[in-house]
C-alpha cells in the first residue's frame, strides 16, 4: 500500500486555492491532515466558509479539520477581497451546498502548532495564501521550524514581475512582515512563486477534454470547477491577455509538494522587503557573487507545465 503524504493546507479559499483543495483531497497520494484559513482573495469569515463547502463536495471519504485563522495582516490593514477577480463569494459566485462541518475551536496558529508537534519530521505545510498563520505559528511556539517534513510557499516572483505591483505577488504583499517572519525563520522553505506558476496555465480546451473523461463519481465536482473558472478565464483575459487560458498558481504548489520533479530549483539568499509603496512584499534576491543578504532559500524557477497540468486532471478522471 502506497504511504500517503501528510499535508496541511492554509488557505484563503478563492478560485485557484478551492482547486488547490480538490486536487488534495481527491489526490491517491495525499492525506490532508486539516485546512488552515485566512484572510486575501476574501476575508477570513467567507474563506472559512468556502473550504467547509469544498471539503463537502470532494467527498474525500475521511475527515478533515478546519481551522479559522487571522482576519488581517501582523500590522498593517487588510484592504478588503477581490471580488473582480474570484466573485462576492469568492469561488467565482459559483454556488455550493453549505455544509455541517465547523471549524476547531482553536486557531488556526495552534492547530499548526499542535499538529507538527504531534507528527514531527512527517508533515508537509502548503502554504497558499498570506504568511500570517504560519508567523503566528512560529511566534507561539519557535521550536517548529525544525519539525516540518518541508514547507511549500505559494508565492513571491524572482526574475519575472509582480501581480500586485511590478515587483511584488499578492500573497507576499498582503502581509509583508508575516512573509519576512517566514523566510528569515530556519523553515526547510519551497517557493513556488509568478516564476512557475505563471507558465502553468489550465485551458478551455483541458476543460472540455475533462468533461468528456471525468469519472461519474466526479460530475457535481467538476461542474463546481467549472462554474468556478468562468470568472477566473475572463480575468486572465483581461488582466494579461491571456486567450483561454488561467495560471494554476496555488494548485501547482501543492503538486510540486509531492512532485518536486516537475520543477527546477536554486537556492538564493533572499530577505523580504517591508517598506512602503511598490516594493512592499518584493522577494530581494541576493545574487551577487559575494552574496550578504538573506538567508539560502529554494526557488522554483523552471516548471515542466504540461505534466503539471496533466497530473491536476488526473485526479478527477479516476472513479473510486
Amino acid at each position: 500500500m502506497m504511504e500517503k503524504n501528510r499535508l496541511l493546507l492554509d488557505v484563503d479559499t478563492g478560485i485557484d486555492d478551492a482547486l488547490a483543495i480538490l486536487y488534495a483531497l481527491l489526490s491517491p497520494e495525499i492525506r490532508v491532515e486539516g485546512i488552515t484559513t485566512g484572510f486575501g482573495n476574501t476575508d477570513v469569515d467567507q474563506a472559512t466558509e468556502n473550504t467547509l463547502r469544498v471539503i463537502q463536495v470532494a467527498n474525500c471519504g475521511y475527515e478533515v479539520p478546519v481551522a479559522k485563522g487571522a482576519a488581517g495582516p501582523l500590522k498593517r490593514v487588510f484592504p478588503g477581497g477581490v471580488p473582480h477577480i474570484h466573485g462576492n463569494n469568492g469561488i467565482g459566485d459559483a454556488e455550493l451546498p453549505s455544509s455541517k462541518q465547523q471549524p476547531l475551536e482553536e486557531t488556526a496558529a495552534e492547530f499548526i502548532v499542535r499538529k507538527v508537534n504531534e507528527s514531527p519530521g512527517e508533515l508537509i505545510l502548503v502554504t497558499v495564501g498570506r504568511q500570517t498563520n504560519l508567523a503566528l505559528a512560529l511566534q507561539l511556539d519557535p521550536s517548529i521550524v525544525t519539525k516540518f517534513k518541508k514547507v511549500v510557499v505559494m508565492g513571491g516572483a524572482v526574475f519575472v514581475p509582480g501581480n500586485i505591483t511590478p515587483v511584488s505577488e499578492a500573497n507576499l504583499y498582503g502581509d509583508p512582515e508575516a512573509a519576512a517572519i517566514v523566510f528569515e525563520s530556519e523553515l526547510p522553505l519551497v517557493i513556488v512563486g509568478l516564476d512557475v506558476t505563471q507558465q502553468t496555465r489550465l485551458t478551455k480546451h483541458h476543460m472540455a477534454h475533462l468533461a468528456r473523461e471525468v469519472a461519474e463519481d466526479k460530475r457535481d465536482v467538476l461542474a463546481f470547477v467549472e462554474a468556478s473558472l468562468e470568472r477566473y478565464f475572463d480575468f486572465y483575459a483581461f488582466s494579461n491577455g491571456f486567450d483561454g487560458e488561467c495560471s494554476m498558481h496555488d494548485p501547482l504548489a501543492v503538486i510540486v509538494a509531492i512532485h518536486p520533479s516537475l520543477v527546477k530549483t536554486q537556492m538564493l539568499n533572499a530577505v523580504i522587503d517591508c517598506g512602503a509603496g511598490y516594493t512592499a512584499g518584493m522577494v530581494i534576491t541576493d545574487r551577487r557573487v559575494r552574496s550578504l543578504v538573506g538567508r539560502p532559500v529554494e526557488f522554483c524557477l523552471e516548471v515542466d507545465s504540461a505534466k503539471a497540468i496533466e497530473e491536476l486532471l488526473s485526479v478527477f478522471t479516476k472513479g473510486e
